[in-house]
């Protein structure tokens, strides 16, 4: 067991409405739509709050109705949202939350989701008028994700800038690339995402990052090129050791491997890189109840056992259980409060709990 060190939890991003169709309904079919609120930041901290973390969130959202439903759902979630800016017309003129539309897959038909997103209040909101230093004081780890540099120049400077205050304060700094195709370019993603890798600790995922053969000859392409989507224990280690030698900042690589049996039957495992090694963990197969914020899920497990000092093997499970569970629950967010049922999946044991 690893030395415990009291954490202060914050991360930042944009929370969007989600509407859904009912019973997995096309969205041209649909009549009505079951309404919730997520986003991958938010669903971090939603899902540490209610694990027990002391998890904090900060975003602008416009001062109206939807706005506000959308935090009191994440502070009916135990997540502190003290810092979350609720802005006028007058900041933001569009003034509007986010929005998008999932139509759950089922059997063969993939999922598939549209973004309602343009000129919300996070993209139209002036970040000069904000504290950035004041805003991280006291906290000991941030975490951010590619989502929100997507949204625009604005966003991108925001994200660099409290990267450079968290290291100035010696905090624990996450990143999931979390690629999303609709939002930028592959390309424009990698650029900005590899400007990310000097100030992160702990980094999820392999993309959307450059990792140069030869730093000094990008001819000659990236490491990355040619790995298979579902790789074996050597080749994952080897391109963990690629990445740690060219950025020795970085202190823990996790990815999950997904295996889609079916749209409504996947697989998952885990390759965790920590003090110098590389550990596989255990595969775990589900049905889907709701796939999106699996990510979101499992990077919330792995910052979780990490704050509580488990080993390797431990946290690579409990971060592929917390994601496994979050497929059978409606929403956005994983809302187990049950750390002793994430560990009973990732023993993978599923007898009745009594």
């Amino acid at each position: 067991m690893r030395k415990i060190k009291k954490h202060r939890f914050i991360t930042m991003g944009e929370i969007l409405l989600r509407l859904t169709p009912p019973d997995y309904e096309e969205i041209r079919q649909a009549s009505s739509f079951d309404v919730r609120y997520g986003g991958s930041e938010a669903n971090v901290a939603l899902s540490l709050a209610n694990l027990g973390a002391d998890a904090s969130f900060f975003t602008i959202v416009p001062d109206n109705s939807l706005g506000k439903s959308a935090i009191q759902m994440l502070k009916m979630n135990n997540v502190n949202c003290e810092s979350v800016i609720y802005s006028t017309v007058e900041e933001t003129p569009t003034h509007r939350l986010g929005t998008y539309y999932l139509e759950a897959g089922y059997g063969i038909r993939p999922s598939k989701v549209i973004y309602d997103r343009k000129n919300s209040a996070i993209t139209e909101y002036d970040f000069g008028k904000i504290d950035f230093e004041n805003l991280l004081e006291g906290y000991t780890w941030l975490h951010l994700s590619g989502i929100t540099p997507a949204l625009g120049e604005k966003c991108q400077g925001i994200i660099l800038k409290c990267m450079e205050i968290a290291k100035e304060k010696d905090m624990v700094v996450s990143f999931d690339g979390n690629f999303r195709s609709t939002l930028w370019t592959w390309e424009e993603a990698r650029a900005f995402c590899t400007k990310c890798l000097p100030y992160i600790d702990v980094l999820f995922g392999i993309e959307p990052y450059h990792l140069w053969k030869d730093v000094n000859n990008h001819e000659l392409g990236d490491a990355k090129d040619g790995l298979s989507l579902q790789p074996n224990l050597e080749e994952q280690d080897e391109l963990f050791q690629k990445f740690c030698q060219q950025y020795p900042n970085l202190k823990c690589i996790a990815r999950h491997v997904r295996y889609a049996h079916s749209c409504s039957e996947n697989s998952l495992k885990a390759y965790l890189w920590l003090d110098g090694k590389t550990y596989e963990s255990n595969q775990l197969r589900f049905q889907i109840l709701d796939r999106v914020g699996g990510g979101d899920a499992f990077v919330s497990g792995i910052i979780y056992a990490l704050m509580n000092g488990y080993s390797p093997e431990d946290t690579a499970n409990f971060g592929v259980a917390a994601s496994a569970i979050k497929h059978t629950i409606h929403g956005d967010g994983n809302t187990t409060d049950d750390v002793s049922l994430i560990k009973h999946v990732m023993q993978m044991n599923f007898d009745i709990k009594r």
